[in-house]
């Protein structure tokens, strides 16, 4: 930047400013015009045209040019460079991979794996195959054994002994 800077703003504006306005005023104005047009007329007119045009194309075209320009330039080009680069290359590829690559996996991962699948395994599994299955099985097993244990040894059992009993031993 400061090369760059350097470069365009020193080195141009001294070919802008010093030796164009050398070349243009003193060569131009003093030895093509002198030749030219009488003395009179070519002093007064080379002194108007040399104030008036070194004034105007000196000072407010160099600055225009020159330092508006270099500046503008400069800034522009310092500001997309340093400042949009270093913010796109920096900032926001550090946030990105500090950030969200951290919170990816350290947050998420942390969370799916230990709580989701803490919460899984632990509640789930254990609500399912603790509660459900020993509900299901005490059941199923209440239900075999009461009722069609019941069922058989008593009303079967107690219907065909009695039916046996007293139609066919009587």
């Amino acid at each position: 930047m400061f090369i760059h800077t350097f470069i365009h703003t020193y080195i141009h504006m001294f070919i802008r400013t010093y030796v164009y306005t050398y070349v243009y005023t003193y060569v131009y104005t003093y030895y093509i015009r002198l030749y030219v047009h009488t003395f009179i007329h070519t002093s007064i007119h080379t002194f108007m045209h040399t104030f008036i045009h070194t004034f105007i194309h000196t000072c407010i075209h160099t600055f225009i040019h020159t330092v508006t320009t270099v500046t503008i330039h400069t800034y522009i080009h310092t500001f997309i460079d340093t400042f949009i680069h270093t913010f796109i290359r920096t900032y926001v590829y550090t946030y990105v991979q500090t950030h969200v690559y951290t919170y990816v996996h350290t947050y998420v991962y942390t969370y799916v794996y230990t709580y989701v699948y803490t919460y899984v395994y632990t509640y789930v599994h254990t609500y399912v195959y603790i509660y459900i299955l020993s509900y299901v099985h005490m059941f199923i097993h209440t239900f075999i054994h009461t009722f069609i244990h019941t069922f058989i040894r008593t009303y079967v059992y107690t219907y065909i002994h009695t039916f046996i009993r007293t139609y066919i031993y009587t």
